[in-house]
């Protein structure tokens, strides 16, 4: 039988993680704010030798996947993010008694990044990239916070998998 002592500890952390992914869909919101209205529409803007801020729309998922697609793929992607969100946020609940603080992390920036993308996809109809790195000749694909979330959080599954989740302790 759970104590209370148990029960605010378990909600707590559950909401520790919640509050992490509020974060990242706040910082990824308010930038995206800042470059539609500061930044016109495909200008780049130089910050060092290997980082530009750019203003780029991309209807498509990462890499411009399906960006040509017609428009049928922007609720495709919102009925996506919606159903991962929600398979993601149940499972942060369910392992809210465990302390699995790299999994739990990992998930947490997952779906802040989800719901910063659902966000742009429901509202504007594609989403707002503005991060470009480049090596010399080579550019990386234009980025927004919610996928740096996304793939930090990506990142910290795998150490997770690898590392933590399954093994047992002597």
């Amino acid at each position: 039988m759970n104590t209370t002592a148990e029960v605010s500890q378990n909600s707590a952390r559950f909401l520790t993680w919640m509050v992490v992914a509020i974060v990242v869909v706040i910082g990824d919101q308010v930038t995206k704010w800042a470059i539609i209205e500061w930044v016109p529409l495909y200008d780049v803007v130089p910050i060092n030798s290997f980082i530009n801020i750019t203003h780029q729309k991309n209807p498509g998922a990462a890499f411009s996947f399906l960006a040509d697609a017609g428009g049928w793929q922007r609720w495709f992607f919102v009925v996506l993010a919606t159903g991962v969100s929600i398979v993601i946020a149940v499972w942060l609940w369910r392992i809210r008694k465990e302390a699995q603080t790299v999994l739990s992390a990992g998930l947490a920036l997952v779906l802040g990044g989800a719901v910063g993308n659902l966000i742009d996809r429901f509202v504007l109809g594609h989403v707002t990239d503005f991060i470009q790195v480049m090596f010399g000749s080579w550019a990386f694909p234009s980025f927004n916070v919610a996928d740096a979330g996304i793939s930090v959080g990506a990142a910290l599954l795998i150490i997770d998998a690898l590392f933590f989740s399954g093994r047992e302790e002597s």
